[in-house]
């Protein structure tokens, strides 16, 4: 993302935090194209049955930014961060649904690779991830955060660094710390 471009959202987020929606229609278009990436770098990872599209995820992330209505929008970095919680929400209550249509699925075991990346057959897999997820967030707000524009918002170690405004160091260091608590987590969850 280039500096114009930063400048051009950080702008119209400044704007729309005055109450000016005609800010916040000009930037869905400036966006958009970053968000279809995004959501289509998440829902290659999921199942390949899954009934959302890229399209359909970014429209849901749009809806639900609309419905904001005490975000104090600080720049670019804190957009996304919310981009990517949303995208998080709409796909762990997706995934719910589509457990609660197979009618006691339960949560089966589940195993947390190099990338945590989430299975393709058992959408159970992301709801595990997302309440460990939670727990995650109460220990470390920012190795949470990390693991959440990582896996729900794509981004790599140097965008999730420049995001959060920490160095790349740490954030390599804090997405090794957090993939080993998740998966900890995880596993001690799926043995009981």
């Amino acid at each position: 993302m280039d500096l114009e471009f930063s400048k051009q959202v950080s702008e119209l987020l400044a704007n729309w935090n005055k109450g000016d929606l005609e800010a916040r229609e000009a930037l869905m278009p400036l966006v958009y194209d970053e968000l279809r990436k995004l959501a289509a770098s998440q829902l290659r990872r999921e199942r390949n049955d899954h009934t959302l599209q890229p399209t359909a995820l970014v429209h849901e992330v749009y809806l639900r930014l609309a419905e904001q209505k005490n975000v104090h929008w600080q720049d670019k970095s804190h957009f996304f961060g919310v981009t990517a919680q949303l995208m998080r929400r709409i796909l762990v209550d997706h995934a719910r649904g589509h457990l609660a249509d197979k009618r006691g699925s339960g949560l089966p075991k589940v195993a947390l690779n190099e990338a945590i990346v989430m299975s393709r057959e058992q959408p159970a897999e992301l709801l595990a991830l997302d309440e460990s997820l939670t727990r995650l967030a109460d220990t470390d707000p920012q190795q949470s955060k990390i693991v959440e524009l990582r896996i729900f918002a794509g981004l790599t170690i140097e965008q999730t660094a420049e995001v959060l405004r920490i160095s790349p160091a740490t954030v390599k260091r804090d997405w090794n710390l957090a993939k080993a608590w998740l998966m900890r987590e995880i596993s001690r969850a799926a043995s009981s």
